[in-house]
């Protein structure tokens, strides 16, 4: 039998081309050798500020972006969190065995004070455990992640061994698959690529858009003037380069930034070609499903269906051997 994976994206914002090099098209090349279940976790996204109605406009988007890219219903399961109360529940199991040290010494937490100073909730302090849950739930044994997410995933590991010794096997401990893709920044050269940042290009970018976002893309500090060699290692846009444009072009950059043969604008309109090619058939994609939005909720559905099927026997077994269960 296939190994069972289970990854998850926020509803938070646009999905943008950080996510799809960074996690999403890793998952597509995942879909033939494992059992694959995705899901929507939209309760990870209200622990920041957020509109209600627009929220729910997110979680299908979020739901036809990925099918669009390449996650075809047929290969794997696709649900939103919310949807299955199971997730919930056994997160305040969690909650009941997890020392608050262990989720205080997170450094996710830590940087998600900082940046939401003004709704420092114990939602961001918990979070974790909810992830935990999403994982431990379908006993999934593998999970993809980059390298920001290890050290929750070691907690994730932490849980299942702590509820198997005090209650005995119940948990598989997950093996992390990690990403080979590098972070992604924004088109400002220096945060992560985030919409709340606004230095992202949408997944399912537009053309005239694409362009004039790559156009003042931040490229190498040191060429300010066309004729000022540059650094393309130390450059975001040759870092895109290096995941849409052939073998051949990148030499090109490459040779042409150092020598300063070509101009920032000659490698953004090769890296624009490129792009644009590669995200014209996710555009077109999402355009159908934007108006075959039935289709998209019936595929919702039957990924609630079956995940809601293994969620009951996992927290019967679970309540079961926690003594609640009579």
């Amino acid at each position: 039998m296939k190994q069972r994976i289970f990854s998850g994206i926020q509803p938070s914002g646009v999905i943008h081309i950080g996510n799809y090099l960074g996690a999403i098209r890793n998952w597509i090349n995942l879909l033939d050798k494992y059992e694959c279940i995705f899901a929507v976790v939209d309760y990870h996204a209200i622990t920041v500020t957020y509109k209600p109605t627009e929220l729910q406009d997110r979680i299908l988007e979020a739901a036809k972006t990925l099918i669009a890219a390449g996650l075809e219903p047929e290969k794997c399961t696709l649900f939103v969190q919310s949807q299955i109360p199971e997730h919930t529940e056994l997160t305040w199991i969690f909650n009941a065995i997890t020392p608050v040290s262990d989720l205080e010494r997170m450094t996710q937490y830590k940087d998600k004070k900082y940046q939401n100073m003004d709704n420092i909730n114990s939602g961001l302090l918990t979070y974790p455990l909810l992830m935990a849950s999403d994982i431990l739930l379908y006993k999934a044994q593998v999970v993809p992640v980059g390298d920001d997410q290890v050290q929750h995933l070691e907690l994730v590991r932490e849980i299942a061994r702590r509820f198997n010794n005090r209650f005995g096997v119940t948990f598989p401990e997950p093996q992390p698959l990690l990403s080979k893709a590098q972070r992604i920044r924004g088109l400002d050269g220096n945060a992560k690529m985030s919409k709340s940042q606004n230095n992202y290009i949408a997944l399912v970018e537009e053309e005239d858009e694409l362009w004039n976002k790559l156009r003042v893309a931040v490229t190498d500090p040191a060429r300010k003037r066309r004729n000022d060699p540059g650094n393309p290692c130390i450059c975001n846009i040759f870092t895109l380069h290096s995941y849409f444009s052939s073998d051949e072009e990148i030499k090109w950059v490459e040779k042409g930034c150092k020598t300063a043969d070509i101009g920032c604008i000659d490698c953004k309109k090769t890296l624009f070609k490129n792009v644009n090619n590669h995200m014209k058939p996710l555009r077109e994609k999402k355009k159908e499903l934007d108006k075959n939005q039935n289709y998209v909720r019936n595929v919702l559905e039957n990924g609630r269906k079956r995940c809601s099927r293994q969620a009951r026997e996992t927290m019967e077994e679970v309540r079961e051997k926690i003594g609640v269960f009579y």
